[in-house]
């Protein structure tokens, strides 16, 4: 079996600016489970840099680990990529962005590589304004690990084994505004209406960009009472043994205005609410989205679309006036400006 996807290609599909195809913005085949909505978001991804006209070599794919952290093989094969320890991306990212800060930087988490173990790295790249894009596909679980709760789950959520959490969830779009992120936006996986322009905008932005994106796990979406669920497989199973079974499910799309809440069904039976901004909302009132933020988690609905942003902030690369051009290209001349010089910046330290 082949994870790799075929060279050839229709003779005349349609190109962008820089004369490049969709195919040239792809990744290999997903190893996913099918219906997972990571895979929305990679097409999410592909389509948003092959119409922002970004030439694949320019941009540096950074993740994590955890089902999220794999989908960088997915899209953009033509880019560079790192995948770091678990919860680390986000000081490899800020290392990489010190030392070229001509890439554009797009990290891929989950939210137990983000919500978790990476969560002190997770508020210092915001308050450091790191100039690049980070997307949460958020799935409240951990999907490599058998479907534990994650530290987004919901309040009273149901894990694969039956679990009631008694935890809160961390909202990261509030933390993230909060701790002075200067892009935040929230999205649904099978919305990609919505979610496209969003990942565009992000990637415009200078300074750091959060998009949390919920997305649904077809493996472990899986609450206690279901006819579907594995405990009730196993309860009705005569066989000798017991065999996790993964169904293939359907992505789950959806498409709907900021006039009505829109109710979606997940492939549990399970239901979440989903409510746009209005396109007359302000995203630059800080205290009015949070406010907005808190009334929503009260109705139990989840706020999509562009949260927060702050057009006048300073990138960390501005604010410490690195160099212009990538640190392995300067020569002995720059790197040793001689004594006239190192006496200068002495005397300043004096």
């Amino acid at each position: 079996m082949t994870y790799i996807k075929p060279k050839f290609a229709h003779p005349r599909l349609p190109e962008n600016k820089l004369g490049y195809t969709r195919k040239e913005y792809e990744g290999s085949l997903s190893t996913l489970c099918a219906g997972c909505g990571h895979d929305s978001i990679s097409a999410a991804i592909v389509d948003a840099c092959f119409e922002l006209n970004i030439e694949p070599h320019r941009v540096a794919k950074m993740s994590g680990i955890g089902c999220s952290s794999k989908t960088p093989a997915y899209f953009l094969s033509n880019s560079h990529g790192f995948n770091s320890v678990h919860g680390r991306m986000p000081s490899v990212t800020t290392g990489a962005n010190l030392a070229n800060r001509s890439m554009i930087y797009l990290g891929v988490s989950g939210d137990g590589d983000t919500a978790s173990i990476g969560m002190g790295q997770f508020t210092h790249v915001i308050r450091r304004n790191v100039n690049m894009t980070y997307i949460v596909m958020n799935n409240g679980c951990y999907g490599l690990t058998k479907g534990q709760d994650s530290a987004t789950a919901d309040y009273g959520s149901i894990s694969k084994s039956g679990h009631v959490n008694s935890f809160e969830g961390i909202d990261l779009c509030g933390m993230a505004i909060e701790l002075g992120a200067t892009f935040v936006a929230q999205s649904f996986s099978g919305d990609k209406a919505q979610l496209i322009p969003l990942i565009k905008a992000a990637l415009s932005h200078s300074g750091f960009s959060l998009i949390n994106v919920v997305s649904p796990c077809v493996t472990f979406n899986n609450n206690q009472g279901s006819t579907k669920s594995y405990d009730y497989v196993r309860e009705h199973n005569e066989a000798l043994s017991s065999i996790d079974f993964v169904p293939v499910r359907e992505e789950i799309l959806t498409e709907y205005d900021h006039t009505k809440l829109k109710v979606v069904e997940m492939h549990d039976g399970s239901l979440i609410k989903l409510n746009k901004l209005s396109p007359e909302w302000d995203p630059q009132d800080k205290l009015s989205i949070m406010t907005a933020l808190h009334k929503s988690h009260e109705r139990h609905e989840i706020l999509t679309g562009l949260l927060y942003i702050d057009s006048e902030s300073v990138e960390l690369n501005e604010l410490i006036n690195t160099t212009n051009v990538p640190l392995n290209t300067l020569t002995e001349k720059e790197l040793c400006p001689g004594s006239e010089i190192l006496e200068q910046i002495c005397s300043d330290l004096r």
